[in-house]
């Protein structure tokens, strides 16, 4: 089957793309086919590209549901236009992996993904345009998911076409490990799994909720260390809805440290040093890191494992945790 791939982000200045419809596909769907011929591009890409006129077969346009014969020749002569207009900007990345497929990051706390109605600058979008100006023709600039401004850690980036539909893909058939180390209020005796559907808060539109009728979303969580009034647990995403772990956390009545929209007033422990007071009360963001991202290669194919080192921040608030339940159990044997 004779293909004509040039490199898809440079799909505006190539001979349009070719394949011959197999004989085995005679009597299925164009669209389906197409999809087949042409696995770089999403389903809904394609779909449009018919719409538009922009595929064709045997020089003829069809509809996604017109059946094939086999042996007709397609034509792709879409153009990939600009998909992100962000303004490229100068911000320095701590890269984990890279290579000409993905790139994965460590996203420090602070940092917002996506350009908005107030952040159109300084975001992870702008610094990624800088470094590779072709991601502007890809979906999001490239980016399949998302952290929360406040949360640091690991992310994957695609820089292809294929490596965007491909990473979209697993992350849909929830075959992407994403690991996070959270530090939450209260001293659980064990771990669990928190099912509760997720969706927009009814009165808050900032905010998430707990909804019977919402998104489904599933947390795995168990412990990782054990205080005197909190605990680190690591957190195993099995979906991917916005605030997810903080969410569930809060519903659990174990809401994450320093969480501004979902954490509550401070609560110190009984009878805690003046370092942990000041811990506590300075950290002001969630206490959330993601750690650990694995996925398969869109390319090799192979398993890629990558983990982000724990920030300062929760490296401190760590440390003061463990030194006051080591104080009190000390005081605890005289």
């Amino acid at each position: 089957m004779p293909h004509d791939h040039p490199d898809p982000e440079h799909a505006d200045q190539a001979e349009p793309r070719r394949a011959v419809v197999p004989q085995a596909s005679a009597g299925r769907r164009f669209d389906a086919v197409l999809a087949e011929l042409f696995p770089e591009f999403s389903r809904s890409r394609l779909a449009a590209w018919i719409k538009s006129g922009d595929v064709l077969l045997d020089g003829q346009p069809l509809r996604p549901r017109d059946l094939v014969r086999g042996g007709e020749e397609v034509v792709l002569a879409a153009v990939l236009e600009t998909q992100t207009h962000a303004q490229a900007e100068d911000i320095p990345l701590q890269m984990l992996h890279e290579d000409a497929d993905v790139y994965v990051l460590d996203k420090p706390a602070g940092l917002v993904v996506h350009p908005g109605a107030g952040n159109p600058t300084g975001t992870l979008v702008n610094a990624l345009l800088h470094r590779d100006p072709t991601l502007a023709t890809l979906p999001r600039a490239g980016i399949v998911h998302r952290l929360d401004k406040d949360t640091s850690g690991v992310m994957v980036v695609a820089r292809t076409l294929p490596a965007h539909t491909a990473l979209v893909a697993q992350l849909s058939a929830r075959a992407v490990h994403r690991q996070y180390l959270a530090v939450v209020v209260g001293a659980l005796v064990s771990g669990g799994t928190a099912s509760t559907a997720i969706d927009r808060h009814p009165r808050d539109r900032i905010r998430m909720a707990v909804r019977e009728n919402g998104r489904d979303a599933v947390t795995h969580y168990r412990l990782r260390e054990r205080f005197r009034a909190h605990t680190a647990l690591e957190c195993r995403l099995e979906t991917g809805r916005t605030h997810q772990i903080r969410v569930h956390m809060a519903h659990l009545k174990h809401p994450i440290v320093g969480d501004p929209l979902y954490g509550g007033p401070l609560k110190l422990p009984r009878a805690a040093s003046d370092e942990l007071i000041a811990v506590l009360r300075g950290f002001k963001r969630q206490a959330l890191h993601a750690e650990t991202l694995e996925f398969t290669h869109p390319t090799s194919g192979e398993p890629l494992r990558v983990s982000a080192p724990l920030p300062a921040d929760m490296q401190r608030l760590l440390r003061a945790l463990r030194e006051d339940a080591a104080a009190h159990a000390e005081s605890g044997r005289r």
